[in-house]
C-alpha cells in the first residue's frame, strides 16, 4: 500500500491567472522492521486542473451533444481527470508528470511539487440553483498492470472580470535586475501577479462617492437615502442611512436584504420568459416610526460568488428594500414639560398601511484568496491510499 497526500501550499482559495502550489507526498507506511516489509513501484504519477460544469435539467437547455463517444473512456489504464464526475469538463490545465517509475522502500516517503497557473479564461467557482462551477486538482497514479487512481482536491477560484489579457505584462526581463539578489527577485517577480490584482481590486473599492436617493411613493416623500459606495468586495460591509424628517409620509417599518440574481442566458433558457433566480444573503428589518434618521449595515459574506457573467449564465447583485408607511399622518407622542409622573405611550391597534419594493444594483469583486480561505468548506489537502 502506498499512501498519496496531496497539500495546497497557502490555502484552497486562489485568483484567477495566480500561481498554484501543491505538495503531493507519497509513503510507504509500512515499518521496515515488519517481516512482510517489501518495497513498493509506482510507474507514473501526474496532476492536472480541471473545471466541472453542472446543470439543472429543469432550468438549462443545453444543446445536444450527439451520440459521440470516447472509446478510450472505458479503459482503466487511460487518464481521464473528470472520470465519475458529474456534468461536463469545461476547462482542463495540460497535465503535467510528476514522475516515472517510483521505488519506495518500507517506511520512505518522496514529496513532489506541483505549480501551475489558475486559468484566467475561465469561470468562476458557483454553486447557484441552475448552474455550478466546481474546480478540482486531479492526481492520478497508476501502479503496473492496475487501473489508475485519482485522488482529487477541490479548491475554489475567484475572477477579477476585466482585467487585461495577458493580465500581467512580462517586462521583467528588460528592467535592470540585481545579480546578488536573484532569488529575492524571482520570489518578488511571483507575487507579482498576485499584488497587482489586489491592488487593482483595493483601489476599485476604496473609492468613495455617495449616491443620494429621494425614496417616494404615490403619496408622497418617505425618506432620503444615503449609500456611500456601489463597489464592493467580498467580505466588506454595505452601510446606508436613511434620513425621515424631510418626508411627507411616515414610515412605519423598512428592510433591506442583500440578494444575487442568477440568470440563465435566453437562448439557454428552458422555458421563454423564465423567471430570475434570487437568493438572499443577509437582511435587516428595523421599526422607524417617528424616527428622524436610521441606518443599516450589512456584510457581505465571504463565501458568495462576486458577480460574472459566461456564455450560460450571469451573476448579478442588489439591495432589495421594502417600505412599509401609513397612509394618514400619525402624531408623535406629547409629553408635557412638567408631568413629573412616568407616561406610557401605546402604538396605535389599527393603521392603513402602504406597502412598495425597490431595487438598487450594486457590483460585489473579489477579495484577497488568503481572507477568503479562513471561510473555506475546502481545507486545500486530501490523501488516498492506493
Amino acid at each position: 500500500m502506498i499512501e498519496v497526500v496531496a497539500s495546497m501550499a497557502r490555502g484552497p482559495v486562489f485568483l484567477a491567472g495566480e500561481l498554484m502550489e501543491c505538495l503531493i507526498t507519497f509513503t510507504n507506511p509500512m515499518s521496515h522492521l515488519s517481516t512482510s516489509a517489501s518495497s513498493e513501484m509506482l510507474a507514473w504519477a501526474s496532476a492536472q486542473i480541471h473545471c466541472q460544469f453542472h446543470a439543472s435539467e429543469n432550468r438549462v437547455a443545453l444543446p445536444a451533444q450527439g451520440n459521440k463517444q470516447d472509446v478510450q473512456a472505458e479503459s482503466d489504464t487511460v487518464l481521464i481527470p473528470s472520470r465519475g464526475e458529474r456534468g461536463q469538463c469545461v476547462l482542463d490545465t495540460p497535465p503535467k508528470i510528476l514522475f516515472c517509475d517510483l521505488r519506495l522502500d518500507p517506511g520512505e516517503s518522496k514529496t513532489y511539487s506541483y505549480s501551475e497557473v489558475v486559468p484566467i479564461d475561465g469561470p468562476p467557482s458557483f454553486r447557484g440553483q441552475a448552474v455550478k462551477y466546481v474546480y478540482k486538482l486531479t492526481i492520478g497514479c497508476q501502479r503496473v498492470n492496475s487501473p489508475i487512481k485519482l485522488l482529487r482536491v477541490p479548491f475554489r477560484v475567484l475572477v477579477l472580470q476585466g482585467m487585461p489579457e495577458p493580465p500581467f505584462p512580462q517586462d521583467e526581463e528588460v528592467s535592470p535586475s540585481n545579480p546578488f539578489l536573484e532569488e529575492e527577485e524571482a520570489s518578488r517577480r511571483d507575487a507579482r501577479p498576485l499584488e497587482r490584482a489586489l491592488d487593482m481590486l483595493m483601489a476599485t473599492t476604496s473609492r468613495r462617492c455617495p449616491h443620494m436617493f429621494n425614496i417616494t411613493n404615490m403619496r408622497g416623500k418617505v425618506a432620503k437615502f444615503c449609500i456611500f459606495k456601489t463597489v464592493y468586495r467580498l467580505g466588506e460591509d454595505i452601510i446606508g442611512t436613511f434620513n425621515f424628517s424631510e418626508g411627507d409620509i411616515p414610515c412605519l417599518q423598512y428592510s433591506v436584504s442583500l440578494q444575487s440574481e442568477e440568470e440563465i442566458q435566453e437562448q439557454y433558457q428552458r422555458r421563454p420568459g423564465q423567471a430570475v433566480s434570487v437568493t438572499g444573503h443577509g437582511r435587516h428589518l428595523e421599526s422607524c416610526l417617528h424616527t428622524a434618521s436610521s441606518h443599516f449595515s450589512l456584510p457581505i459574506p465571504l463565501n458568495v460568488t462576486p458577480g460574472f457573467s459566461t456564455d450560460i449564465v450571469t451573476l448579478r447583485w442588489r439591495l432589495h428594500f421594502e417600505f412599509v408607511t401609513a397612509r394618514e399622518p400619525m402624531e408623535p407622542p406629547t409629553v408635557l414639560q412638567n408631568q413629573s409622573e412616568v407616561t406610557v405611550w401605546a402604538g396605535a391597534e389599527h393603521v392603513d398601511v402602504d406597502t412598495f419594493s425597490w431595487n438598487l444594483p450594486i457590483k460585489v469583486l473579489p477579495t484577497n484568496p488568503a481572507l477568503a480561505s479562513y471561510v473555506s468548506q475546502f481545507t486545500g489537502t486530501n490523501s488516498i491510499n492506493i
